[in-house]
């Protein structure tokens, strides 16, 4: 068996490096700020953009014939052995809003497979981590999924799409349906940080549409490794994810599978 216990360190030194970066801008307004595509939900910051760098750099320095899948850099491909998949600052609109859940989000894959994960929020100051097969831990203390078994009882988030302006097909019904049968709906605004949240157990579900691969690379292993299940209840709209418990995944998912809203909604110049 592979000991990946090296990239693990390293990958925990780059988002703790990045994190540093993160919290030399946050709420400080000394970064700037661009629209993605002229997407106004879309944005990138220049503390994203250095905290990329900071882990790029590194990965070029010790692991050169690394590949790498990085949210603004796009990909360098070297090989298929080992690649990077890299969020430097996911929640960029809360970070950008001065609201402190948003977190760095590294996972590494050896031949196509996931095998170390990192998500660590720094103003929180919480650090999770995984190694395949060896369970997930947040700041060092092994952590599992929840075990409640009714919908009532949970607390559950989700996240809408960056296109839900003039796309109807923007979470809106699934949210009609879990809604009430839930005791709680959060929208963290961390994709990274929510499959941790239900790792620790501190959320019992969290879905979303339209993801990237750098949005639950690491987060994924995380659940997957504290008991959590997770399935792609679509595959028309990129990443579509529901991770839960398991009691709770088979309650959620139905929910989840039918047909998306086709009612039209007003853009943002007010156009039908």
């Amino acid at each position: 068996m592979t000991d990946y216990g090296n990239l693990l360190l390293d990958a925990v030194q780059c988002a703790r490096e990045a994190g540093k970066i993160h919290l030399s801008y946050f709420r400080k307004g000394n970064y700037s700020i661009e629209a993605k595509h002229g997407n106004e939900s879309d944005i990138v910051t220049s503390a994203d953009k250095a905290a990329e760098t900071e882990i790029i750099n590194f990965i070029h320095t010790h692991y050169p014939a690394h590949s790498i899948l990085s949210e603004e850099s796009g990909s360098e491909v070297h090989g298929t052995e080992y690649a990077w998949v890299i969020d430097p600052l996911d929640g960029t609109t809360n970070f950008s809003s001065g609201l402190p859940m948003f977190s760095v989000s590294i996972g590494i894959m050896h031949h196509g497979t996931t095998v170390v994960g990192v998500v660590y929020a720094p103003y929180l100051g919480e650090m999770f981590h995984a190694v395949q097969g060896e369970g997930a831990f947040l700041n060092g203390e092994r952590i599992t999924c929840g075990t409640r078994q009714s919908l009532g009882q949970c607390v559950v988030a989700t996240g809408f799409p960056v296109d839900k302006d003039i796309n109807p097909d923007c979470n809106l019904d699934n949210v009609a349906r879990v809604l009430p049968r839930v005791r709680g709906l959060r929208r963290l605004g961390s994709a990274a940080i929510d499959i941790s949240y239900v790792a620790a157990g501190y959320l019992d579900a969290y879905w979303e549409l339209n993801l990237h691969e750098w949005d639950v690379c690491a987060g994924l292993l995380i659940a997957h490794e504290a008991g959590a299940e997770f399935h792609h209840f679509r595959h028309d709209r990129n990443i579509s994810v529901l991770v839960a418990s398991p009691a709770i995944s088979a309650l959620m998912l139905p929910l989840l599978s039918g047909e998306p809203c086709r009612h039209a909604i007003a853009s943002v110049d007010g156009n039908k």
